[in-house]
Protein backbone atom coordinates (compact mmCIF):
# COMPACT_ATOMS: atom_id res chain seq x y z
CA UNK A 1 0.00 0.00 0.00
CA UNK A 2 2.79 2.47 0.78
CA UNK A 3 4.71 1.55 -2.44
CA UNK A 4 1.53 2.38 -4.16
CA UNK A 5 1.15 5.70 -2.65
CA UNK A 6 4.34 6.64 -3.21
CA UNK A 7 4.36 5.45 -7.06
CA UNK A 8 0.69 7.57 -6.87
CA UNK A 9 2.62 10.78 -5.86
CA UNK A 10 5.50 10.15 -8.24
CA UNK A 11 3.49 10.14 -10.86
CA UNK A 12 1.46 12.56 -10.11
CA UNK A 13 4.46 15.08 -9.61
CA UNK A 14 5.79 14.49 -12.53
CA UNK A 15 2.77 15.27 -14.27
CA UNK A 16 2.23 18.42 -12.68
CA UNK A 17 6.14 19.18 -13.10
CA UNK A 18 5.43 18.36 -16.86
CA UNK A 19 2.40 20.78 -16.98
CA UNK A 20 4.18 23.48 -15.95
CA UNK A 21 5.19 26.28 -18.61
CA UNK A 22 9.26 27.45 -19.14
CA UNK A 23 9.21 30.87 -17.86
CA UNK A 24 10.90 33.19 -20.18
CA UNK A 25 11.43 36.96 -18.83
CA UNK A 26 11.71 39.48 -21.29
CA UNK A 27 12.98 43.10 -20.43
CA UNK A 28 13.35 46.25 -21.79
CA UNK A 29 14.00 49.78 -20.47
CA UNK A 30 11.32 51.79 -22.35
CA UNK A 31 7.48 53.15 -21.61
CA UNK A 32 5.07 50.67 -21.92
CA UNK A 33 3.04 52.69 -24.29
CA UNK A 34 2.37 50.28 -27.07
CA UNK A 35 1.75 52.32 -29.36
CA UNK A 36 5.05 55.37 -28.70
CA UNK A 37 7.32 52.75 -27.51
CA UNK A 38 8.70 50.58 -30.59
CA UNK A 39 10.75 48.27 -27.80
CA UNK A 40 7.35 47.45 -25.72
CA UNK A 41 5.44 46.88 -29.36
CA UNK A 42 7.79 44.54 -30.16
CA UNK A 43 8.32 42.44 -26.82
CA UNK A 44 4.70 42.34 -26.42
CA UNK A 45 4.10 41.02 -30.04
CA UNK A 46 6.95 38.62 -29.46
CA UNK A 47 5.28 37.47 -26.15
CA UNK A 48 1.98 37.06 -27.79
CA UNK A 49 2.80 35.07 -30.98
CA UNK A 50 4.97 33.06 -28.83
CA UNK A 51 2.22 32.09 -25.59
CA UNK A 52 0.30 31.04 -28.85
CA UNK A 53 2.27 29.35 -31.24
CA UNK A 54 4.16 27.35 -28.47
CA UNK A 55 0.48 25.82 -26.86
CA UNK A 56 1.38 26.72 -23.18
CA UNK A 57 4.50 24.71 -23.14
CA UNK A 58 6.50 28.50 -23.02
CA UNK A 59 5.34 31.34 -20.95
CA UNK A 60 7.03 34.67 -22.28
CA UNK A 61 6.67 37.42 -19.61
CA UNK A 62 7.34 40.85 -20.36
CA UNK A 63 9.02 42.95 -18.15
CA UNK A 64 8.81 46.90 -19.64
CA UNK A 65 9.93 50.52 -17.94
CA UNK A 66 12.99 48.99 -16.82
CA UNK A 67 11.30 46.88 -14.32
CA UNK A 68 14.40 44.79 -14.51
CA UNK A 69 17.06 47.10 -14.41
CA UNK A 70 18.46 49.26 -16.61
CA UNK A 71 19.60 48.01 -19.93
CA UNK A 72 23.20 47.26 -18.89
CA UNK A 73 21.81 45.59 -15.40
CA UNK A 74 19.57 43.30 -17.43
CA UNK A 75 22.23 42.34 -19.84
CA UNK A 76 24.11 41.36 -17.68
CA UNK A 77 21.18 39.17 -15.69
CA UNK A 78 20.69 37.97 -19.31
CA UNK A 79 24.50 36.57 -19.48
CA UNK A 80 24.08 35.30 -15.85
CA UNK A 81 21.01 33.60 -16.55
CA UNK A 82 18.54 35.21 -14.22
CA UNK A 83 16.95 36.54 -17.12
CA UNK A 84 16.08 35.00 -20.32
CA UNK A 85 16.08 37.67 -23.11
CA UNK A 86 15.78 41.45 -23.61
CA UNK A 87 16.35 44.44 -26.11
CA UNK A 88 19.35 46.38 -26.08
CA UNK A 89 20.84 49.30 -27.87
CA UNK A 90 23.50 51.62 -26.73
CA UNK A 91 25.07 49.34 -24.09
CA UNK A 92 25.63 46.89 -26.22
CA UNK A 93 29.36 48.23 -27.25
CA UNK A 94 30.24 47.36 -23.37
CA UNK A 95 29.67 44.17 -24.14
CA UNK A 96 30.86 43.50 -27.97
CA UNK A 97 32.91 46.66 -29.01
CA UNK A 98 32.55 45.21 -32.59
CA UNK A 99 28.97 46.45 -32.06
CA UNK A 100 30.13 50.01 -32.40
CA UNK A 101 30.55 49.65 -36.07
CA UNK A 102 27.21 50.21 -36.55
CA UNK A 103 27.27 53.83 -34.95
CA UNK A 104 29.97 55.13 -37.94
CA UNK A 105 28.67 58.36 -38.67
CA UNK A 106 27.04 58.29 -42.61
CA UNK A 107 27.61 55.06 -42.91
CA UNK A 108 23.49 54.07 -43.52
CA UNK A 109 21.75 56.13 -46.01
CA UNK A 110 18.81 55.00 -45.48
CA UNK A 111 16.49 52.25 -42.97
CA UNK A 112 16.17 50.30 -45.83
CA UNK A 113 19.87 49.67 -46.18
CA UNK A 114 20.75 49.22 -42.80
CA UNK A 115 18.01 45.97 -42.52
CA UNK A 116 19.33 44.85 -45.48
CA UNK A 117 23.05 44.86 -43.87
CA UNK A 118 21.90 43.46 -40.76
CA UNK A 119 19.77 40.99 -41.44
CA UNK A 120 22.06 39.85 -44.30
CA UNK A 121 26.12 38.06 -43.55
CA UNK A 122 27.77 41.19 -42.19
CA UNK A 123 24.74 41.21 -39.41
CA UNK A 124 25.03 37.55 -38.89
CA UNK A 125 28.82 37.82 -38.86
CA UNK A 126 27.94 40.32 -36.24
CA UNK A 127 25.91 38.18 -34.43
CA UNK A 128 28.17 35.34 -34.07
CA UNK A 129 31.36 37.73 -32.46
CA UNK A 130 28.23 38.66 -29.73
CA UNK A 131 27.65 34.63 -29.07
CA UNK A 132 31.38 33.90 -29.28
CA UNK A 133 32.06 36.60 -26.99
CA UNK A 134 29.20 36.97 -24.42
CA UNK A 135 27.03 33.94 -24.81
CA UNK A 136 24.25 35.65 -25.71
CA UNK A 137 22.23 35.18 -28.86
CA UNK A 138 21.28 37.44 -30.70
CA UNK A 139 17.78 36.60 -32.31
CA UNK A 140 17.08 39.90 -34.77
CA UNK A 141 18.24 43.19 -35.19
CA UNK A 142 15.23 46.17 -34.89
CA UNK A 143 15.45 50.06 -34.52
CA UNK A 144 16.42 52.69 -32.46
CA UNK A 145 16.35 55.15 -35.31
CA UNK A 146 18.61 57.77 -37.44
CA UNK A 147 20.03 60.44 -34.88
CA UNK A 148 19.82 63.86 -35.59
CA UNK A 149 20.83 67.83 -34.73
CA UNK A 150 19.07 70.36 -32.83
CA UNK A 151 20.19 73.38 -31.57
CA UNK A 152 18.66 76.98 -30.94
CA UNK A 153 20.80 79.38 -32.14
CA UNK A 154 20.48 78.60 -35.72
CA UNK A 155 20.13 76.41 -38.89
CA UNK A 156 22.59 73.92 -39.82
CA UNK A 157 22.81 73.35 -43.02
CA UNK A 158 26.79 72.26 -43.22
CA UNK A 159 29.37 71.41 -41.07
CA UNK A 160 30.40 75.40 -40.90
CA UNK A 161 27.42 76.22 -39.44
CA UNK A 162 27.84 73.83 -36.18
CA UNK A 163 31.14 75.44 -35.64
CA UNK A 164 31.53 77.17 -32.07
CA UNK A 165 27.60 75.41 -31.02
CA UNK A 166 28.16 73.21 -27.69
CA UNK A 167 25.79 69.86 -28.31
CA UNK A 168 25.14 67.76 -25.86
CA UNK A 169 26.13 63.93 -26.51
CA UNK A 170 26.29 60.95 -24.85
CA UNK A 171 29.46 60.12 -22.38
CA UNK A 172 31.01 58.03 -25.24
CA UNK A 173 34.33 58.75 -27.17
CA UNK A 174 32.40 58.34 -30.08
CA UNK A 175 30.19 60.75 -30.13
CA UNK A 176 32.70 63.26 -28.57
CA UNK A 177 35.12 62.56 -31.51
CA UNK A 178 32.17 63.23 -34.45
CA UNK A 179 30.84 65.46 -32.84
CA UNK A 180 34.51 67.50 -33.00
CA UNK A 181 34.62 66.00 -36.35
CA UNK A 182 32.05 68.65 -37.47
CA UNK A 183 33.28 71.75 -35.87
CA UNK A 184 30.99 71.73 -32.65
CA UNK A 185 31.75 71.28 -28.84
CA UNK A 186 30.61 67.91 -27.40
CA UNK A 187 29.64 68.55 -23.89
CA UNK A 188 28.80 64.97 -22.58
CA UNK A 189 25.54 64.98 -20.00
CA UNK A 190 23.62 62.86 -18.65
CA UNK A 191 20.31 61.99 -20.16
CA UNK A 192 17.95 63.35 -17.37
CA UNK A 193 20.09 66.72 -17.00
CA UNK A 194 19.61 67.05 -20.97
CA UNK A 195 15.95 69.26 -21.12
CA UNK A 196 17.37 71.52 -18.06
CA UNK A 197 21.10 72.23 -19.66
CA UNK A 198 18.89 73.00 -23.41
CA UNK A 199 16.20 75.47 -21.40
CA UNK A 200 19.09 77.27 -19.27
CA UNK A 201 21.60 77.21 -22.40
CA UNK A 202 24.53 75.27 -20.86
CA UNK A 203 24.51 73.96 -24.33
CA UNK A 204 23.26 74.91 -27.70
CA UNK A 205 21.78 71.88 -28.76
CA UNK A 206 21.52 68.06 -28.88
CA UNK A 207 21.44 65.31 -30.98
CA UNK A 208 18.39 62.07 -30.88
CA UNK A 209 16.09 60.24 -32.99
CA UNK A 210 13.06 61.89 -34.34
CA UNK A 211 10.77 59.94 -31.96
CA UNK A 212 13.03 60.32 -28.88
CA UNK A 213 13.37 64.57 -29.52
CA UNK A 214 9.34 64.48 -29.23
CA UNK A 215 8.97 61.87 -26.18
CA UNK A 216 11.47 64.86 -24.55
CA UNK A 217 9.43 67.57 -25.64
CA UNK A 218 12.64 69.22 -26.93
CA UNK A 219 10.65 71.24 -29.55
CA UNK A 220 9.63 73.43 -26.28
CA UNK A 221 13.78 74.49 -26.21
CA UNK A 222 14.81 73.94 -29.76
CA UNK A 223 13.97 76.35 -32.90
CA UNK A 224 15.86 74.29 -35.43
CA UNK A 225 16.20 70.48 -36.74
CA UNK A 226 18.96 68.89 -39.22
CA UNK A 227 17.92 65.93 -40.53
CA UNK A 228 21.65 64.51 -41.06
CA UNK A 229 21.18 61.23 -39.88
CA UNK A 230 24.08 61.45 -38.39
CA UNK A 231 24.09 57.64 -36.69
CA UNK A 232 21.50 54.54 -37.25
CA UNK A 233 20.86 53.19 -33.53
CA UNK A 234 20.07 49.68 -33.76
CA UNK A 235 18.31 47.05 -31.30
CA UNK A 236 19.77 43.90 -30.22
CA UNK A 237 17.29 41.20 -29.20
CA UNK A 238 19.63 38.88 -27.14
CA UNK A 239 18.96 35.93 -24.94
CA UNK A 240 21.16 33.34 -23.16
CA UNK A 241 22.29 31.19 -25.65
CA UNK A 242 22.15 27.83 -22.85
CA UNK A 243 18.45 28.80 -22.38
CA UNK A 244 17.72 29.00 -25.76
CA UNK A 245 19.80 25.64 -26.75
CA UNK A 246 18.08 24.03 -23.67
CA UNK A 247 14.50 23.94 -25.48
CA UNK A 248 13.48 21.47 -28.29
CA UNK A 249 13.88 22.46 -31.93
CA UNK A 250 10.42 23.47 -32.51
CA UNK A 251 10.16 25.64 -29.70
CA UNK A 252 13.46 27.23 -30.61
CA UNK A 253 12.14 27.70 -34.07
CA UNK A 254 9.26 29.04 -33.05
CA UNK A 255 11.30 31.50 -30.91
CA UNK A 256 13.58 33.11 -33.84
CA UNK A 257 10.28 33.03 -36.64
CA UNK A 258 8.29 35.25 -33.56
CA UNK A 259 11.78 37.24 -32.55
CA UNK A 260 12.04 38.21 -36.66
CA UNK A 261 8.33 39.13 -37.28
CA UNK A 262 8.48 41.46 -34.06
CA UNK A 263 11.29 42.98 -34.96
CA UNK A 264 9.43 44.01 -37.90
CA UNK A 265 6.76 45.07 -35.91
CA UNK A 266 9.60 47.25 -33.86
CA UNK A 267 11.21 49.01 -37.12
CA UNK A 268 7.60 49.71 -38.31
CA UNK A 269 6.32 51.71 -35.61
CA UNK A 270 9.60 53.52 -35.22
CA UNK A 271 9.46 54.82 -38.63
CA UNK A 272 5.89 56.02 -38.01
CA UNK A 273 6.36 57.51 -34.66
CA UNK A 274 9.49 59.53 -36.39
CA UNK A 275 9.00 60.09 -40.07
CA UNK A 276 4.90 60.57 -40.19
CA UNK A 277 4.06 61.39 -36.57
CA UNK A 278 7.04 62.75 -34.54
CA UNK A 279 8.02 65.33 -37.80
CA UNK A 280 4.16 66.31 -37.72
CA UNK A 281 4.24 67.05 -34.35
CA UNK A 282 7.71 68.62 -34.02
CA UNK A 283 6.51 71.25 -37.10
CA UNK A 284 3.05 71.85 -35.69
CA UNK A 285 5.34 72.74 -32.17
CA UNK A 286 7.02 75.70 -34.77
CA UNK A 287 10.30 74.01 -35.23
CA UNK A 288 12.08 74.79 -38.59
CA UNK A 289 13.16 71.64 -40.65
CA UNK A 290 15.86 71.08 -42.66
CA UNK A 291 16.95 68.67 -44.99
CA UNK A 292 19.95 68.77 -46.71
CA UNK A 293 21.23 68.10 -50.13
CA UNK A 294 23.22 65.31 -51.26
CA UNK A 295 26.26 67.56 -51.85
CA UNK A 296 25.76 69.07 -48.20
CA UNK A 297 25.27 65.44 -46.54
CA UNK A 298 28.64 64.72 -48.67
CA UNK A 299 30.50 67.38 -46.43
CA UNK A 300 29.05 66.08 -43.22
CA UNK A 301 29.91 62.57 -44.19
CA UNK A 302 33.71 63.78 -45.19
CA UNK A 303 34.26 65.71 -41.36
CA UNK A 304 32.39 63.39 -38.88
CA UNK A 305 34.12 60.04 -40.29
CA UNK A 306 37.53 60.13 -40.74
CA UNK A 307 38.09 61.54 -36.90
CA UNK A 308 35.04 58.66 -35.33
CA UNK A 309 37.03 55.89 -37.74
CA UNK A 310 40.67 57.03 -36.50
CA UNK A 311 39.50 56.08 -32.88
CA UNK A 312 37.10 52.93 -33.70
CA UNK A 313 39.96 51.15 -35.30
CA UNK A 314 41.76 51.28 -31.46
CA UNK A 315 39.40 49.26 -30.39
CA UNK A 316 38.50 46.88 -32.80
CA UNK A 317 39.75 45.33 -36.39
CA UNK A 318 39.86 47.88 -38.99
CA UNK A 319 39.37 44.94 -41.30
CA UNK A 320 35.88 44.70 -40.40
CA UNK A 321 35.41 48.68 -40.35
CA UNK A 322 36.44 48.24 -43.85
CA UNK A 323 33.72 45.32 -44.31
CA UNK A 324 30.60 47.39 -43.18
CA UNK A 325 31.68 50.40 -45.35
CA UNK A 326 31.95 48.10 -48.64
CA UNK A 327 28.95 45.84 -47.69
CA UNK A 328 27.05 49.46 -47.45
CA UNK A 329 28.31 50.72 -50.75
CA UNK A 330 27.28 46.96 -52.49
CA UNK A 331 24.10 47.32 -51.04
CA UNK A 332 23.33 50.49 -52.08
CA UNK A 333 24.57 49.36 -55.48
CA UNK A 334 22.54 46.35 -55.46
CA UNK A 335 19.10 48.58 -54.90
CA UNK A 336 19.72 50.48 -57.43
CA UNK A 337 20.49 47.85 -60.05
CA UNK A 338 16.88 46.44 -58.87
CA UNK A 339 15.07 49.65 -60.02
CA UNK A 340 16.48 50.91 -63.33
Amino acid sequence: MAILIVFSCLVFSTSYAADQPIILKLAHADATDIFTSRKHAQCLTFANLVNARAGGRIEVQVYGAGALGAEREYVEAIMAGTVQAGIASGVMGGFLPEAMVTDIPYLFPSATIAWRVLDGPFGEKLSALLLEKTGLRNLAFAEVGFRHFTNDVRPIHTPADMKGLKIRVQENPLFVNMVNGLGANPTPIAWTECYTALQSGVVDGEENPISTINFAKFQEVQKYLTLDGHVYGVDWFVMNNKFFESLPDDLKYIIVDCAKISSGVGRGLQQLNSSVVGLQTLKEAGMEIYAPTEEEMALFKKAAQGPVIDWLKTKIDIELINEAMKTVDKTVEDLKSQIQ
